[in-house]
């Protein structure tokens, strides 16, 4: 029936007739053409959508492949709060987050700057301004926590301040004139290539301590943090710079202002001693690169124990970590983040943000879980990390049964908790499994 009123056309009478067999195949050639163009079109239509949709997951899966060689700081622990740092993901997102952290989206390959008469020696390729503060009482520490540190970039960690007036997020970066406020170098030189800064950033689960000067006037700053790369720099040019630059709002009575200073494009020579340097010979000394510490700066902060020996180096001293809680303050996180300290089971959870341990290797590093809507409308509110802690234990994985990195079953924490502990590391992760338990 229904091919019977299909292959019949109205006349002009109102009566109906079936179609000649010619008419009948011109009908149906139409209409399945007709259907096949619908087809084509929607189907084009749809990869269009897919395509557009799946920009952002391209991207960041581009970017989790770029960033295993180097690493960028990914949190910064102030004052008892946590706060998100810049990635290149962000760059994805829509509208990216605002942090304190300033923005380098073309640093997806977590790379490095060599040319120190670029303004790209200042922040990194890039480099605008972060939208945002942390806040930190003068004389107080600021934790900055990398993502990763390859075992093999040995070098110095050089530390800066520079006043940005009333507001950093829209200051000019090439007028930006910077103090140098903490800096370690060379550990122990006896051994090629020697134990560096570097190396106790390692040890210190990839965190690195900085303390503000006591006597700091109040005010906004922008603190230029860094590591300079030397595996390569017994060739001119070889030296690989990773600057990070994040703003601070320096809270307190202090009366001493930052004097002098120097523009980020004349910190440095490619043929400086510390710069230009051969570091597979043995060393007795090393000229930690840049001006000289500025007069009102600490003696440099101590950094929480790890493996790195620290007898060579007295502002690279390293101790026992005390116990540590926080508040994570941003309203947005990163694709990962290195709890400061705590070998404790747990996860934080702010503006709608789950931050959720990982053990094994590291059995402190966190991860974040999950990203709720409330995270993009609680602006800068902070919310405080609760204690209530649920755990459920999962067998090791295979991997981690290999390494001998874990120190018993994997623990998933389920709810929220303050992080504390005496330590950065745990004992399994020593020895000959020290490589493996430094890198994810």
């Amino acid at each position: 029936m229904l091919v019977h009123g299909i292959l019949q056309r109205e006349t002009p009478m109102g009566s109906s007739k079936l179609l000649s067999c010619q008419e009948a195949e011109r009908f149906l050639r139409y209409t399945y053409n007709i259907n096949v163009f619908y087809l084509i079109i929607t189907a084009r239509i749809t990869n269009m959508s897919l395509a557009i949709k799946s920009t952002a997951l391209i991207g960041a899966l581009a970017l989790i492949s770029k960033v295993s060689a180097h690493g960028i700081v990914q949190g910064i622990v102030a004052g008892g709060k946590w706060y998100s740092g810049y990635s290149p993901s962000f760059q994805y997102q829509n509208p990216p987050p605002v942090v304190a952290g300033w923005s380098t989206p073309e640093n997806e390959d977590t790379g490095f700057v060599s040319d120190y008469t670029s303004p790209d020696i200042i922040c990194h390729k890039g480099a605008t301004p972060g939208g945002a503060y942390v806040t930190v009482a003068a004389g107080d520490t600021v934790e900055l926590q990398w993502t990763v540190w390859p075992e093999s970039h040995h070098g110095p960690m050089i530390d800066y301040l520079a006043s940005c007036g009333d507001d950093c997020t829209t200051v000019d970066k090439t007028q930006l004139q910077f103090n140098k406020i903490d800096e370690a170098g060379l550990v122990d030189g006896s051994s090629p290539p020697g134990t560096w800064a570097s190396d106790q950033l390692i040890a210190n689960n990839n965190s690195w301590v900085v303390t503000i000067p006591s006597d700091i006037t109040p005010g906004k700053y922008v603190l230029r943090h860094e590591t300079i790369a030397l595996h390569a720099a017994h060739e001119v040019g070889g030296a690989q710079n990773y600057p990070q630059c994040i703003n601070l709002e320096i809270t307190g009575s202090g009366t001493t202002s930052l004097s002098g200073g120097t523009v980020g494009t004349s910190l440095y020579d490619a043929q400086d001693p510390g710069i230009f340097i051969n570091i597979y010979m043995a060393l007795s000394s090393y000229i930690i690169p840049g001006p000289a510490l500025w007069d009102g700066a600490s003696s440099g902060a101590t950094q929480p124990s790890g493996s790195a020996s620290a007898s060579a180096s007295a502002s690279a001293t390293s101790t026992a970590a005390g116990s540590s809680s926080f508040t994570a303050a941003t309203t947005a996180a990163p694709f990962s983040n290195n709890i400061s300290s705590g070998t404790g089971t747990g996860t934080s959870t702010s503006a709608g943000v789950t931050i959720t341990r990982r053990p094994s290797r590291n059995n402190h590093v966190a991860v974040i879980t999950s990203s709720t809507a409330e995270a993009e409308a609680a602006a800068t509110t902070a919310t405080a990390i609760t204690t209530s802690l649920s755990v459920v234990a999962v067998a090791p994985t295979e991997t981690e049964a290999e390494t001998g990195c874990s120190s018993g079953p994997v623990e998933t924490p389920t709810a929220t908790a303050s992080f504390s502990s005496t330590g950065y590391r745990d004992q399994p992760c020593r020895g000959r499994y020290q490589r493996q338990c430094h890198h994810h």
